[in-house]
């Protein structure tokens, strides 16, 4: 018997360092959910308060609930929101998106 499953459309991981590497995954779990199928993961490369991630992903959902448009532009909107209270990039800089963009 075959299963025919949908890939995931986009895997949102918002904790610390999902998208930072070692020797097992060049991408962290980020990398690793794509290998296994995701069509894209958006994930941290280091360290970043939860309330920054909460306003990102917040405002990203907006973005794509709100105005149809590619995951990448969407981030790219709620990065540039987090400037008006974050300006430092350590702060909208750790985030990223893997994988199908569109």
């Amino acid at each position: 018997m075959q299963h025919n499953q949908v890939p995931l459309e986009l895997l949102t991981l918002s904790a610390c360092q999902t998208a930072q590497g070692d020797e097992r995954a060049a991408l962290g779990l980020a990398g690793v959910a794509y290998k296994a199928g995701a069509r894209s993961a958006i994930a941290a490369l280091w360290p970043v308060r939860e309330e920054v991630a909460y306003h990102l992903f917040k405002r990203f959902y907006q973005e794509i609930v709100e105005k149809p448009q590619p995951k990448a532009q969407a981030l790219q909107q709620a990065q540039l929101m987090l400037l008006n209270s974050w300006q430092h990039p350590h702060y909208w800089s750790a985030f990223l998106l893997i994988g199908h963009w569109l």
